[in-house]
């Protein structure tokens, strides 16, 4: 398994490993917000997950079954996947091991989020502190979708390497998940979606990614959750059409001593005008991490 990554920053500060979405490319995380966060002192990572971007694509894997899938999810029966989003948090913990990073402050959002919890509670001796951005805990009872009705307007996501298709799912996704608060001119969404379509263009990777994250989001990880120790921050948008408000709230309330920040008219995304509020409150809860007496010891695990 191949991972691309980018390393921003004095690689002798801390790290702030960066984790994406469903699909989401490395450069999905902007340059202004990874800027931002280099000029608080950390050292950045951010990279691409298996099956996306510039890492390794599993070609064989084939695509969902996504009416057995949703059969088999809905009776509480076991989803055959390719992958699923522990193996993801596995590659991320690998690509620490790779760079010699023994512990970092990991952000996750969305289907990052949940790789983010993951790790923080199958290898909680290599987290500093957690950030969980508009990402569920898996609680029974909370409705799957935020705002149903908005995302009906999606069109079907493409299975087959066609850039145009692509183009067109890709700019009214991010219509659909955006900001009221901070509305993006089309032309602009156009431009960004497109310039990550020349970097690569998968769709069976985002498929296997988005089937891996609907299983997960099923799991309730609350137990786990409760048992963490680290500063942990979660964050959501009011406006988040895609992940419940009520989800994120949930996650707040299950982790011992996490922060809540919501941020007023943000969709699911991080906008370039929230990045200063987000910075900061990513920078205290990291902080938080050397005003606490240490609760583990630090053996890379085996």
């Amino acid at each position: 398994m191949t991972l691309a990554y980018e390393s921003l920053g004095n690689p002798r500060r801390e790290t702030i490993l960066l984790i994406g979405g469903t699909g989401s490319q490395l450069t999905h995380w902007s340059d202004a917000f990874c800027q931002a966060l280099v000029a608080k002192g950390f050292r950045v990572i951010r990279f691409d997950q298996r099956d996306c971007g510039l890492s390794t694509r599993l070609e064989g894997a084939g695509l969902p079954d996504w009416p057995s899938l949703m059969t088999r999810l809905a009776a509480g029966q076991s989803v055959p996947l390719a992958y699923t989003l522990s193996d993801l948090a596995r590659d991320a913990v690998g690509l620490l091991d790779a760079l010699d990073i023994r512990r970092a402050h990991v952000v996750g959002a969305s289907m990052g989020g949940m790789i983010a919890q993951l790790i923080a509670t199958t290898y909680p001796t290599r987290v500093l502190s957690l950030t969980s951005l508009m990402a569920t805990d898996g609680k029974p009872g909370l409705p799957p979708l935020a705002k149903p009705e908005v995302l009906a307007q999606a069109p079907p996501p493409p299975t087959d390497p066609d850039t145009a298709a692509a183009l067109v799912y890709g700019v009214r996704t991010r219509q659909l998940l955006g900001s009221p608060a901070y509305p993006t001119a089309e032309a602009t969404i156009r431009a960004e979606v497109a310039r990550e379509l020349r970097r690569s263009c998968y769709p069976a990777g985002y498929q296997r990614h988005a089937a891996a994250a609907l299983v997960e989001s099923q799991h309730d990880r609350r137990a786990q959750l409760r048992t963490l120790q680290v500063p942990t921050l979660v964050v959501h948008g009011d406006a988040d059409p895609l992940v419940p408000v009520a989800a994120g709230q949930d996650v707040a309330a299950t982790i011992p001593g996490a922060e809540w920040l919501l941020l007023p008219g943000v969709g699911h995304e991080v906008p370039l005008q929230v990045v200063p509020v987000l910075v900061d409150a990513i920078a205290a809860v990291a902080a938080r991490a050397h005003r606490r007496p240490p609760m583990y010891a630090h053996p890379r695990p085996q």
